[in-house]
């Protein structure tokens, strides 16, 4: 390639580079100017803001639409008008009333499952289009839309097996949905990295790796039989519990942009009214979501991870149900084991073994201090003990930790990210029912249950057994890793011996390798017994 060609290529990247970057700015310049007009600048605190985006926000207030009291509902509607992405942002300050007021969390509202469906003729097509046949042959029936979300809708529908008919209910993905959220995905990651650049915040919060864990997750959401797979694998994991009920799946039913299960008849808990008038322990059905989540998390390591209200049921048997498990979030052996331990800290007051987790877990860098670090646990504990929710402002709270987040280093960590978001839905959801609830109090008797299974003598003797297993494994590829080994000296030894010309640091580096061959095999042996004495050690 010449000089001149390099140089057209380079030329071309950097104006392809320009244009996709002007084309970024200007839809989060419509975004901001779209929510600006709406009032929503108007809502956000500035004092815990950075100079920078308090003047920002200054700057958008500017241009901020008169007030009335009718103006509220401008703001939902701005989430809609700018597409599914907002709306999914809607959706989850539409469970924080306490961060964003009454008013607003209750507009928002309509955000969960209440958005704008798209056309029966669209929705008739892209059943037809998913199993290839007419729908008349999938379906017996197929009636009008029930419920539309950001990104799919749900049809009532019968299916005909053995000449009996049942009702399912149909999800059908958005028309171009996987493109809109694209677009906006790729501009928010445009933001997060120039916002990384400029902001030590920034860097330290992961924002690029935020977003690359929000596009995996809408990824794997617009696939639905992912879903279908998530559904029946909570279903297994379920099945034992009283307060909990998944809907089971048709899978004859069911492709890419097609979902097909079992009917709820139940009341959505977004449906206030009807909740009320079925007399529906409203307390009870706050508890029931905060410790279904913490048993999921907990025990199974696989939880539904967008737990609105739109997507929460109450069925005839006053059985909690949950729908659209689109987004679930996954825990490891060792991350269910540092949340246990941290929740039971909270719950006991036990700030230092608190701290003590948060260190052993990577999430605080070593070089801080243990006991200033639990000083600063003790400072977010200590006013939230005793206390219900009606008396917590948890926009007070997030940013007490969000101040102490930073002041020792802690970075992001993107596999914690929806159980992080989950968890102050849930809240936010549980305390709309019951605004005296005890969140330590209520969710103590999972969190005891799993620490004393789980670290107790039986989970002792398990992880022992697990160890044992993993141990064999080691052991049995211990001779192949010591083969490929030899193999690799010996392969040196030919090249150096058939006279293969190599730089003068390489010759030197290869006699090196030659001169320590016995050494290294006899190092070799040790390391496999250090190994062995090491692992029988942990397992006694």
């Amino acid at each position: 390639m010449g000089r001149h060609e390099r140089r057209h290529r380079r030329a071309a990247f950097g104006l392809a580079f320009v244009i996709t970057s002007l084309i970024h700015l200007a839809r989060l310049t419509r975004a901001g100017y779209v929510f600006a007009r709406a009032g929503v600048f108007g809502i956000v605190d500035p004092i815990a803001l950075p100079p920078a985006a308090r003047f920002a926000l200054r700057l958008g207030r500017l241009i901020e639409a008169p007030q009335t009291d009718k103006s509220i509902g401008r703001i939902s509607a701005a989430v809609r008008h700018l597409g599914p992405s907002y709306a999914k942002l809607g959706q989850f300050l539409a469970t924080r009333p306490d961060v964003v007021g009454m008013r607003l969390a209750r507009e928002l509202e309509s955000l969960q499952d209440r958005m704008p469906p798209f056309s029966q003729k669209e929705a008739e097509a892209a059943v037809v289009a998913a199993f290839e046949r007419p729908l008349a042959q999938s379906y017996a029936s197929f009636g009008p839309a029930v419920a539309a979300a950001s990104i799919a809708q749900v049809h009532r529908a019968e299916i005909e097996t053995g000449g009996v008919r049942r009702v399912v209910a149909v999800k059908v993905l958005r028309p171009n949905v996987a493109h809109s959220f694209k677009v906006d995905l790729d501009a928010l990651m445009f933001a997060a990295r120039h916002m990384e650049a400029l902001s030590a915040d920034a860097r330290r919060l992961r924002l690029t790796e935020i977003v690359r864990t929000l596009t995996r997750s809408v990824a794997m959401e617009m696939d639905l039989r992912l879903e279908a797979a998530a559904l029946s694998e909570m279903a297994e994991n379920t099945r034992d519990d009283p307060d909990f009920h998944v809907p089971a799946v048709e899978w004859n039913y069911t492709a890419h942009d097609v979902l097909t299960l079992e009917w709820i008849d139940g009341i959505p808990l977004n449906d206030r009214a009807r909740l009320e008038a079925s007399h529906v322990d409203m307390p009870d059905l706050g508890r029931k979501i905060i410790q279904g989540f913490l048993r999921h998390a907990l025990r199974d390591g696989f939880f539904h991870a967008d737990m609105h209200p739109g997507n929460l049921f109450v069925d005839n048997a006053g059985r909690l149900v949950a729908v659209d498990f689109g987004i679930m979030g996954r825990l490891g052996v060792q991350e269910r084991r540092f949340l246990a331990e941290i929740l039971y800290g909270f719950i006991t007051r036990n700030y230092q073994r608190v701290a003590e987790v948060h260190f052993e877990a990577g999430y605080v860098p070593p070089h801080h201090s243990v006991a200033n670090f639990a000083q600063a646990i003790r400072a977010i504990g200590e006013p939230i003990h005793n206390r219900t929710a009606q008396e917590i402002s948890m926009a007070k709270l997030l940013t007490l930790l969000f101040e102490v987040t930073a002041l020792f280093d802690m970075q992001t960590r993107p596999e914690l990210l929806l159980l992080q978001k989950t968890m102050v839905v849930v809240e936010g959801v549980a305390r709309s029912f019951d605004p005296k609830l005890d969140i330590w109090a209520t969710s103590e008797p999972v969190v005891r249950e799993w620490i004393e299974r789980n670290m107790g003598p039986i989970g002792r003797i398990e992880g022992a057994v697990g160890g044992a297993g993993e141990l064999g494994k080691i052991v049995a590829g211990l001779p192949a890793v010591a083969a490929r080994s030899v193999a690799l000296l010996e392969r040196f030894e030919t090249i150096t011996r058939n006279g293969l010309l190599l730089a003068p640091e390489a010759i030197e580096t290869i006699g090196r390798v030659k001169s320590w061959r016995s050494r290294w095999h006899t190092a070799g042996i040790w390391a496999i017994a250090i190994a062995l004495f090491a692992a029988v050690w942990m397992l006694r």
